[in-house]
């Protein structure tokens, strides 16, 4: 069988071919580009053009997204978010106990699973400051790639707002003291770690496995295995296709 996941996310879509319950292709794309480009909407529902994405011969295809009363897929099974990102993560790790945390663009998830299910979960999605986002646009303001400013974790220069906007002109700020990129880039990371430790004590475990695509922000990692009491943290091998992959595994399973 092969079945095509669909993860409608803020900022990319991400989708996953999976034949008999192994990964066969990967695609992602800028989520407004994907929208004006390749669907058309017809009644309420979004119509994609499969073919024109480079998937062929399918048999099922299964969707999930941000917020899920805006994800309406026509010939698409739906399911619930959190529940995709829960087995694709137990999917690709193996791992039937744990803490998850997915951060996507605009929001982040934590989720306390039990035995391969969703045992408790808490949704922030009411400030920038804690997703990719805000490391997008502080990357920006320094005038670095996202990939050179998630290496920087040593000597963080302080930044004490707790609002993405504010934190932009408090970074202008600390730049005009002159302060090293490097120290700068590190103080973005670890904000970024101070909003997201108190989100992840919530549900204290041993493991934790970190998803989304701020899972390569290697600084990120860095504080996390230094500063929080989780004894192990994974990223798997595909942690922003995570929610795609869960709804194949969903499909294969259905």
């Amino acid at each position: 069988m092969r079945v095509l996941g669909i993860d409608l996310g803020s900022r990319s879509v991400k989708m996953v071919l999976m034949q008999d319950n192994n990964i066969a292709q990967t695609q992602i794309f800028d989520t407004a580009a994907f929208y004006r480009e390749c669907c058309s909407s017809v009644d309420g529902k979004i119509h994609i053009d499969i073919e024109r994405l480079g998937f062929s011969n399918i048999d099922k295809v299964v969707g999930t997204g941000y917020g899920r009363n805006n994800v309406n897929i026509a010939g698409a099974e739906i399911v619930i978010e959190l529940k995709a990102h829960t087995i694709g993560a137990a999917w690709q790790t193996g791992l039937t106990d744990f803490t998850l945390l997915d951060m996507g663009g605009q929001d982040s998830k934590i989720i306390s699973v039990a035995k391969g299910k969703m045992a408790d979960m808490y949704l922030n999605d009411k400030c920038a400051a804690s997703c990719g986002r805000y490391i997008e646009n502080m990357a920006n303001v320094l005038g670095i790639p996202l990939s050179e400013l998630e290496k920087h974790y040593e000597n963080p220069v302080e930044l004490s707002s707790t609002c993405a906007v504010f934190g932009e002109s408090e970074l202008i700020g600390r730049i005009s003291e002159g302060n090293r990129v490097s120290e700068l880039a590190a103080g973005v990371n670890y904000s970024l770690f101070k909003r997201i430790k108190p989100l992840i004590d919530k549900f204290p475990s041993d493991v934790l496995v970190v998803t989304g695509g701020v899972a390569r922000n290697r600084a990120l990692i860095h504080f996390i295995e230094h500063e929080t009491g989780f004894r192990r943290i994974v990223v798997p091998d595909h942690p922003q296709f995570n929610g795609a992959i869960g709804c194949c595994v969903i499909g294969m399973k259905n």
